[in-house]
């Protein structure tokens, strides 16, 4: 059973908020009511123009600071600002790319993934200065020296193939999850099968967590040659539903037609009505 997490828990147990009293909740001198209001925001989607400046302020944020030195407000609120979907939170998303808590660095690249915004780009880039040889853990930290699967995600994302030999190399990557990101960018970038194939390969070989995180890949790529990989694999059925619902929402909009759904489409909504 996943646990719930201490904002989705709060959001059950504790005082309902409005949009009016989170915004308003940012500036509170009460550094919690400052976290939960960020994430709150994000949850709910609430992207009026005070709740986006005052998460973009929150990006710089020096009150809400852990003993080790991480920023769990900027944290929330980088993750918030990507579901917002409002550009102007792009120049203070990439300047959280250089913070110096890795988790900021790792909200912003994913929210930036979600913005598209190709400004993001070279900043991204410059995250795999090094390349695999850089990539590697940082001593008495249970992370890389960056944030390699997001930073590479959001540049197969982006389109940015300019990227693709940077890219590449982390296809060796001794890290199953990060050869996995990287699978996931290059089929993005390059449309190649291969990649695809790969990634299948990892489905059928990697342990139950790997699996989830290769399903959540196949679905995001939309790689049609993995429908029935998906549907076999050795996982629980609601990820591997939610892979194949990818896969569905890639197909439509590429083969729906004046006819009808294509012949592949249909082959995946059987495939989802055998796991129901």
């Amino acid at each position: 059973m996943i646990e719930p997490s201490a904002e989705e828990h709060s959001a059950e147990t504790g005082p309902q908020l409005t949009p009016e009293l989170a915004i308003a909740n940012l500036q509170s001198p009460d550094l919690s009511l400052r976290y939960y209001a960020a994430w709150w925001l994000g949850k709910f989607r609430v992207s009026q123009p005070d709740a986006i400046d005052g998460l973009i302020a929150a990006l710089d944020d020096e009150a809400d600071r852990t003993e080790l030195g991480g920023y769990p407000l900027r944290r929330n609120a980088a993750r918030a600002l990507g579901k917002l979907g409002n550009a102007k939170a792009v120049p203070g998303l990439i300047d959280c790319l250089e913070c110096t808590d890795f988790y900021v660095r790792e909200a912003a690249a994913q929210s930036l993934a979600m913005l598209g915004d190709k400004r993001a780009v070279l900043p991204l880039i410059q995250l795999l200065d090094g390349g695999v040889d850089q990539a590697i853990q940082v001593p008495g930290c249970p992370h890389l020296a960056q944030p390699y699967e997001a930073v590479i995600e959001a540049l197969g994302a982006m389109g940015a193939t300019e990227a693709i030999s940077l890219i590449q190399p982390f296809l060796e990557h001794p890290i199953p999850r990060v050869q996995s990101a990287a699978a996931r960018a290059m089929y993005q970038l390059t449309q190649d099968p291969q990649y695809g194939e790969r990634l299948v390969k990892m489905l059928a070989q990697g342990d139950l967590k790997l699996r989830r995180v290769v399903l959540g890949d196949l679905g995001a790529i939309g790689y049609l040659g993995s429908a029935e990989a998906i549907a076999q694999a050795k996982a629980e059925n609601s990820f591997k539903l939610m892979a194949l619902k990818g896969l569905l929402e890639y197909q439509l909009p590429h083969e729906f037609d004046t006819i009808g759904v294509s012949d592949q489409a249909v082959r995946v909504m059987n495939l989802m009505d055998l796991l129901l």
